[in-house]
């Protein structure tokens, strides 16, 4: 869709859609969430982008989207027992060519459901690169972890306000066409909007980049709400003191305040982990652990599950297969390369290109784990 048509669309529909908007603008309450959680299978997953894709521009894009690999991949983690992935959108996907990227988008979670997997979708995220740009992407810079994964919206636009009709829109118009699809789970509106990249693209960033995230936040999720999802909102809270409401930074408290289940990260050991837990279980919401297992952290598949399975507290590990972000590959290859060597143990990532697990027995424990219980036949009768 071309920006001007946007912008009529946006116009055209304003007075309706604000009055949408009254009507249904507001978050679930507690036993509404419950309720929605209590429907669920236990949640189950990781973070999904194919090995062929370095960041989310080359997931999506016409040219670069990859069905072939998309499907075998999330056939792996079917697997292991896994029933959902999260998956991260970009805004300029969307901006270039809306039409073709929902219907990307659609082809995406008809091969998922064929894998009886249902998808979290991420709309904005404030991690690594803050200059993203349509069209080919830089192949990845050797040794380095997530080297080219890119920020959605970036800072361009963020630092735009005149952008920030094009950016609901964006919101809008997906939360219009998928907000009532059953195949997809729940919607991550912003991946850790505060993270500022101090160890990567921190000098880089806007000065002012919390501030302007802290703005437009609550109107992402009132547009988002908007389109009426039958599914939840979140974003997850991913670092600080959880343990009480006067520890909460303005952006958590921001986050909780939105909220329909509580999400958050965690790549530390299980005490920490379950730490975390514990805090968010006061809110007295269904929990998403959005990212955690980072081997050489102590945060593991074996050490973090148990944990999640005895608080019911859905889980989503980053990485499925290795690939082009390379993101097996530890954090501080930022600082130092991994060109002429390999990790000890690798920081993400189940599984090599060619299917064989990086692992057997974390695999077999992820099997064991994830067994879901048979049906039961004739159970009518």
């Amino acid at each position: 869709m071309k920006p001007w048509r946007i912008g009529l669309c946006l116009l055209a529909g304003l007075s309706l859609f604000g009055q949408q908007r009254n009507r249904q603008q507001r978050h679930w309450t507690e036993a509404e969430a419950e309720q929605w959680y209590a429907r669920e299978a236990w949640p189950v997953g990781a973070n999904f982008i194919p090995s062929t894709a370095s960041n989310e521009l080359e997931m999506w894009q016409a040219d670069t989207f990859d069905p072939t690999t998309i499907d075998r991949e999330l056939g792996l983690a079917e697997g292991l027992g896994m029933n959902t992935m999260r998956v991260f959108l970009h805004y300029l996907a969307w901006h270039k060519d809306a039409g073709g990227f929902k219907r990307r988008i659609n082809t995406y979670l008809k091969i998922a459901d064929q894998h009886h997997i249902k998808t979290l979708f991420v709309l904005f995220d404030s991690c690594w690169d803050p200059f993203p740009e349509i069209g080919p992407q830089r192949p990845p810079q050797p040794g380095i972890h997530n080297s080219r994964w890119v920020q959605s919206p970036g800072a361009q636009a963020l630092m735009n306000p005149k952008e920030y009709d094009n950016l609901l829109a964006y919101v809008q118009d997906i939360i219009d066409d998928f907000g009532n699809d059953k195949r997809v789970l729940a919607w991550d509106l912003w991946n850790e909007p505060d993270n500022l990249n101090d160890d990567s693209y921190g000098t880089t960033e806007p000065a002012n980049k919390a501030a302007l995230v802290e703005a437009l936040l609550p109107k992402v999720f009132t547009f988002a709400r908007g389109g009426l999802p039958q599914q939840p909102l979140t974003t997850g809270l991913w670092r600080g003191d959880w343990s009480s409401p006067d520890k909460l930074t303005e952006m958590e408290k921001i986050q909780l305040d939105n909220s329909d289940v509580v999400s958050f990260h965690s790549y530390a050991k299980p005490d920490e982990f379950e730490q975390r837990v514990v805090w968010l279980e006061a809110l007295h919401r269904p929990i998403l652990c959005t990212e955690y297992m980072a081997r050489p952290n102590g945060s593991t598949f074996q050490s973090i599950l148990p944990i999640a399975k005895k608080h019911n507290i859905g889980a989503y590990n980053w990485g499925l297969v290795a690939g082009k972000t390379q993101t097996y590959l530890p954090w501080d290859s930022w600082k130092s390369p991994y060109i002429d060597r390999q990790p000890a143990v690798w920081f993400h990532e189940i599984f090599r290109q060619d299917g064989t697990p990086y692992s057997p027995e974390e695999v077999a424990f992820l099997k064991s784990i994830l067994e879901r219980p048979k049906a039961v036949k004739n159970a009518h009768k």
